[in-house]
């Protein structure tokens, strides 16, 4: 998770047009696959408006990140860049609606509400917020995603979940034991492709992936990066957060840059048992997954 911010007043970060837009994704991620996974009507997804001004969000130490703000209509990939401790996974993880602003303004298709921004957007892996159940397999995972559905849109949609490892590029042929594979068999790539996959199965109109690339060969980010873009040209909403933005150039919709964070005060020691509110805010993050993962 991203480490606290110390300094009260940061550059504003805003976001600037990254030139034209990638080609469609190719292959199983780009083509258009019948049936309704995240909001889709023949392979269109329902993407929403994400309008942030001044966000801010404050840690036990300072801000994580300050003046932030961005405009995100339907059908664009956002790339959020910038180094560890830049406050990244903090920033996605309030337009997600899983993390409170301390300052500023955020609508994610007209909703202004943390809880029912989270009715409509959804995570890829965010590996300390939302991890893999090492002991389930891949298939295992999906029919968890689909059981809140309910037995008759199963039934209507016998191909979903077929349809969304499609869209994430995804193919169970490709892993040792196809479906059946454990998720902690699964390379770094294959994950970040399956936790895609998981989201698209909630239907959302707005997808945010944490970490696009990190332990991922350079070709296969190439790769990931055509899918993303792929799935906004077909309607989805899609906000990436990576360290550096260069390979997302030619397919992001827009660059958001978070300035380089200063360096940590010295922490005296009546505050090393503190708890950062950061770290508060992950692990409510945490609960919020898990107590959806009940529900369904």
């Amino acid at each position: 998770m991203d480490a606290g911010r110390t300094a009260e007043d940061l550059t504003p970060s805003a976001g600037t047009p990254a030139g034209p837009s990638g080609p469609a994704v190719g292959g199983a991620a780009g083509g258009a696959v019948s049936g309704a996974v995240g909001g889709a009507v023949g392979g269109v997804f329902g993407g929403v408006e994400v309008e942030a001004r001044e966000l801010g969000v404050r840690g036990g130490h300072g801000w994580v990140y300050r003046h932030v703000s961005l405009h995100a209509a339907p059908g664009t990939l956002t790339v959020v860049t910038g180094e560890s401790g830049s406050g990244r996974t903090s920033l996605l993880l309030t337009l997600a609606g899983r993390m409170k602003p301390a300052e500023g303004t955020l609508t994610v298709g007209g909703l202004a509400t943390p809880r029912r921004i989270r009715q409509i957007a959804a995570l890829g892996l965010f590996t300390e917020v939302n991890p893999f159940d090492d002991a389930l397999t891949v298939r295992e995972h999906l029919q968890e995603r689909l059981r809140p559905h309910g037995f008759l849109w199963r039934r209507r949609h016998p191909d979903a979940a077929r349809s969304a490892l499609a869209h994430a590029g995804l193919d169970p042929d490709e892993l040792p034991r196809g479906d059946r594979t454990l998720t902690r068999e699964l390379t770094r790539d294959q994950a970040v492709r399956l936790g895609i996959a998981l989201a698209l199965l909630d239907q959302p109109g707005l997808l945010l992936v944490d970490d696009a690339g990190t332990g991922i060969p350079a070709g296969r980010r190439h790769e990931l990066w055509d899918i993303l873009r792929g799935l906004a040209d077909q309607g989805l909403t899609v906000v990436a957060a990576c360290t550096d933005g260069e390979e997302a150039t030619g397919m992001a919709t827009t660059l958001l840059p978070l300035p380089v964070p200063p360096p940590p005060p010295p922490v005296a020691a009546d505050d090393v048992d503190d708890v950062d509110d950061v770290d508060d805010d992950t692990e409510a993050a945490r609960r919020d997954v898990a107590e959806e993962g009940e529900r369904r």
